[in-house]
Order: structure tokens, then C-alpha cells, then sequence
């Protein structure tokens, strides 16, 4: 029998926190359930497997992204509203690696409306640039990469370099902001 107040959401909860202190390979139905207090079955009440899991969490940290960057850009356009998003992007895989870590990045379809929202904001935020079908594909994948990849290299302490790290982010906006102008 599952512990009382044991959900899915509840063991979504518990995930992430295993992702937080270690890592996403230290999501497993092992530490989750003795998160929980429970034996690994009970857990098979709220998820089918650890891929679903994965998938949950993912959702999850995809919408609290999404969350983050909605708050940045709203009241904002164009320039500002692009240099929001990418700062707010930065800011969530840096504060946050395991959990940024832990994304499925790839086309899935278990994630995919938490996908599609994320990638809705970045269409949304380049309406501004008049970019329309596959220049405003390009762009989005463009601002995703930029952004995903500084984050990424920032969180695992990759830029050795003594520049600070925010003229460089900066530069990079600002080069994403100027091709963004000319892109249609």
C-alpha cells in the first residue's frame, strides 16, 4: 500500500530532490522510494517506470523554464524582450544544473506539450523581428542553442578564461540581437 499522501506529484517532488543532490543518473526508483519511505512497488501506483519518471520530471523543470521566462519577457519586446529571455535562461541553468541537466532535450512525446510551450515563448518573443515559418524556426533553435550552451558550459565551470563571464553573455546577446534585426 502506498504511504499516505503519496502522489504522482508528490514523487515528482521527491525526484527532483534526488536530481538536485546529485545529479540527474541520481534519479533512480531506488532513491526515490526511500525518499519516500516506501518499497520501490508502491511507487508503481503513481509512475508505470523510471522512463515515465524521467519523462515527469522533465515536464516539470520544462514548465518551471517556461514559468521563468514568461515572467521575463512579459511587458517587454524585441530587444528587451530577447535580452530577458536569454538573461532568464542563463540564470535557470546556472542556479539550477542537475535540474537543467536533467531535461530531455530530444523530441519526445511524453514531454512534448511541456516542449511545445517552452519553444511557443521564444516564437512569441521574436513576433517583434516579424520573423514568420522557417526564419523564425531557425532563430528559435539559434536563441536555444546560445542560451543552452553558455548555461551549460557556465554551470560545469567551463570558461577558464579571466573575462567575466557576464561581458562575454553579454556579448553574445548582443550579437543574437543584431542578427535577430537583419534575419527576415
Amino acid at each position: 500500500m502506498a504511504r499516505a499522501g503519496l502522489s504522482q506529484e508528490a514523487v515528482v517532488d521527491l525526484a527532483l530532490q534526488a536530481v538536485d543532490e546529485g545529479g540527474p543518473t541520481a534519479l533512480t526508483l531506488a532513491a526515490v522510494a526511500a525518499r519516500a519511505g516506501v518499497a520501490i512497488p508502491s511507487l508503481y501506483k503513481h509512475v508505470r517506470n523510471l522512463a515515465e519518471l524521467r519523462a515527469l520530471v522533465s515536464v516539470r523543470i520544462m514548465n518551471e523554464l517556461s514559468d521563468l521566462l514568461t515572467e521575463a519577457v512579459l511587458g517587454r519586446s524585441g530587444d528587451e524582450a530577447v535580452r530577458a529571455l536569454m538573461e532568464a535562461w542563463r540564470a535557470y541553468a546556472v542556479r539550477h544544473p542537475h535540474r537543467y541537466a536533467a531535461i530531455i532535450q530530444a523530441p519526445d512525446p511524453a514531454t512534448a506539450q511541456a516542449g511545445e510551450r517552452l519553444i511557443g515563448i521564444l516564437l512569441a518573443t521574436l513576433r517583434a523581428y516579424g520573423l514568420h515559418g522557417s526564419a523564425a524556426v531557425h532563430a528559435v533553435r539559434c536563441l536555444r542553442a546560445m542560451a543552452h550552451g553558455f548555461g551549460v558550459l557556465e554551470a560545469s565551470g567551463a570558461f577558464g578564461l579571466p573575462e567575466k563571464l557576464d561581458d562575454s553573455y553579454d556579448l553574445l546577446v548582443r550579437m543574437a540581437i543584431s542578427r535577430l534585426r537583419t534575419a527576415r
